[in-house]
């Protein structure tokens, strides 16, 4: 099954480029449709991932982000057109000759949702607090470990001085907050900055209103949205158990937009009356982590991995005895691609397909030879040992609430144990998939990350820097540690030429599947589906053919229009009563949120 290529995006005018003001995918509305209830436009969207918090220096969540990106404008978000860099809070923007310091101005007359002015002051804020506050960076420090200072010399001006030349500067995936609101705490943990107070002032399209967790958020037009006001008065995201839920309130029409669908749901929504379905080469891949023997910054050896997975030459093989053609067609029902690197076909420049002898394609018999020339012998039952006599028993951690993970689980059980190697399931909550594999309690695990435009963002998450400090704060769960990817990687950081970087990042690509600490799987492509009886003028990213609900950015939902006599009126009752429903299992049972799905590391970004 053959798919198509999105278009290359012009890497030149992620670095160099200087833009002035253009006008978004979408136009301010014709009025404001203000008046009672049954005259408001509300656009509801249900989610199947949970939200982990809202707090924007700490949401990793993907539907975590993509509220965030709704509330908070950036400095240059990524265009709808093709991802490249647009105008957000900077208007425009130029590097020195040297490449170390980067100018930005910030949009004349730009206000807060509250009306209060945005200027350079906050940017800095912004900045600074990420550079200084370890608790700050916990999402997005990998964008600021390169700046040296930031400066505002006046209210439109912000400089930022490098130590290095930093090709991803217009790239930065930080949403710019209000100095007025966030300076007044000292504790940026999630716990005590979920909140209104905090989270409700925005300069977004949209404004946070109202926060129930595991229940449902609530998001209105911002009347000081510098694009002008959305035709979307409400945006609301509802939370549901399973994709199952979330279908069947599409069909009854509780809801108007449904992502992340199984390929079973998108077929049989297909040709529905009401109901319009989209695919889209998406920016997540899947894949196997195999912990390298996790360890910290310290150095000290933490979790539970299987210490025969600390040879490279097990982690090939078992790469080597995994079929993706099968992945792809079975467990994703033909909905996705062949894998590669780290950074999916959709990001045509940066994307590492590796080929002959270096791609590991699917050969038991290569797998075998392998290990048996490596000392890994079988013993009368079939199961491989290490030289040392311990039997090859891995436990393959993945989450019983997904399809895709239950269907890859039996696969994967049945290759290794073609290969001698005996893979026992261990099937999870979502929120026991988190912990374990953020602390290297896993020998084998599903997991995956959505990617950006970029490839700083998921080039950074492999790095040395990236493994957990002695307090336990990690930025990714492969605990994969090479001091020749890192130099790759701060010279692709550094490289502004466009061609001259995108080989750069595809060696240090080359070097990580080498080394297989994981081993991505597919590349999923993106399934949605939404009530086109009252919602029309979803913007795609990248435009044509692109995905609406999780972008790299705020057009999809801002820029939707109602249908003449749709999208009007407050929650139906049927999905309160639903809700309400699954809120009395979590009470029943003892919890406060257990019986909701907590975001795994497959949700994460």
């Amino acid at each position: 099954m053959r798919f198509r290529r999105f278009r290359r995006s012009r890497a030149l005018l992620a670095t160099l480029a200087v833009p002035v003001l253009v006008a978004g995918p979408f136009t301010p509305a014709a009025s404001a449709q203000d008046g009672e209830d049954g005259d408001r436009s509300v656009l509801r969207v249900a989610l199947v991932q949970e939200i982990d918090h809202l707090n924007p220096f700490t949401a990793s969540f993907a539907s975590s982000t993509m509220i965030g990106r709704m509330a908070w404008e950036f400095m240059t978000p990524p265009s709808a057109e093709d991802a490249t860099p647009t105008g957000g809070v900077a208007e425009k923007w130029e590097p020195s000759d040297d490449g170390l310091t980067w100018t930005f101005t910030i949009r004349d007359g730009m206000k807060w949702s509250d009306g209060q002015d945005l200027t350079s002051e906050d940017v800095k804020f912004t900045f600074d607090k990420i550079m200084n506050d370890p608790v700050a960076a916990e999402a997005n420090g990998s964008y600021v470990e390169n700046f040296e200072k930031v400066t505002a010399p006046d209210e439109r001006t912000v400089k930022v001085t490098t130590s290095e030349p930093q090709a991803s500067m217009t790239a930065l995936d930080i949403p710019i907050v209000p100095k007025h609101i966030w300076s007044k705490v000292d504790d940026y943990s999630a716990g005590e900055t979920d909140t209104l107070d905090m989270v409700g002032v925005g300069s977004g399209p949209f404004v946070i209103t109202d926060y129930q967790p595991n229940r449902i958020v609530k998001l209105e037009a911002n009347e000081h949205f510098w694009r002008g006001k959305v035709d979307v008065d409400e945006l609301q995201f509802i939370q549901f158990e399973n994709a199952d839920a979330a279908v069947s309130a599409l069909q009854s029409g509780e809801v108007d937009f449904v992502n992340r669908l199984t390929p079973a749901q998108f077929d049989a929504l297909k040709n529905t009356d009401g109901i319009t379905t989209s695919q889209a080469n998406g920016r997540r891949y899947s894949d196997l982590l195999m912990n390298p023997g996790a360890k910290n910054q310290a150095g000290r050896s933490i979790g539970s991995g299987h210490p025969a997975l600390q040879d490279v030459t097990v982690r090939q093989a078992i790469a080597r005895a995994i079929d993706t053609e099968t992945l792809v067609d079975k467990a994703l029902g033909g909905y996705g691609q062949q894998p590669g690197g780290l950074v999916p076909e959709i990001y045509d420049d940066y994307h590492y397909q590796p080929s002959g002898d270096e791609k590991f394609t699917f050969d038991p018999q290569r797998a075998n030879t392998m290990l048996d020339e490596a000392g890994y012998e079988k013993g009368g039952d079939g199961v491989r040992r290490t030289p040392d006599g311990r039997p090859l028993e891995f436990t393959l951690t993945a989450r019983s609430s997904e399809e895709f993970d239950v269907r890859t689980a039996d696969y994967i059980v049945g290759w290794l144990g073609d290969i001698g190697i005996k893979v026992t399931k261990d099937m999870v909550s979502d929120n026991e998939m988190d912990e374990k594999t953020t602390a290297g309690e896993y020998d084998l695990a599903l997991s995956g990350y959505g990617t950006n435009p970029d490839p700083d963002y998921i080039l950074a998450k492999q790095t040395c820097g990236a493994l957990p400090t002695s307090e336990g704060s990690s930025r990714s769960n492969a605990f994969y540690c090479n001091p020749a990817y890192d130099r790759l990687y701060k010279q692709q950081l550094a490289e502004m030429d466009p061609a001259k970087r995108a080989e750069i990042v595809k060696r240090a690509q080359a070097v990580y599947y080498k080394d297989a600490p994981s081993f991505v799987l597919t590349y999923e492509q993106t399934l949605e589906a939404y009530r086109s009886d009252r919602w029309t003028g979803f913007p795609r990213q990248p435009r044509g053919d692109g995905v609406i609900m999780e972008q790299t950015g705020y057009w999809g939902f801002a820029g939707a229009k109602p249908v003449d006599g749709g999208g009007e009126g407050g929650m139906p009752t049927g999905a309160w009563v639903a809700i309400g429903a699954v809120a009395l299992v979590v009470v029943a049972g003892g919890g406060t949120m257990l019986a909701r799905r907590k975001g795994s590391a497959d949700d994460r970004e």
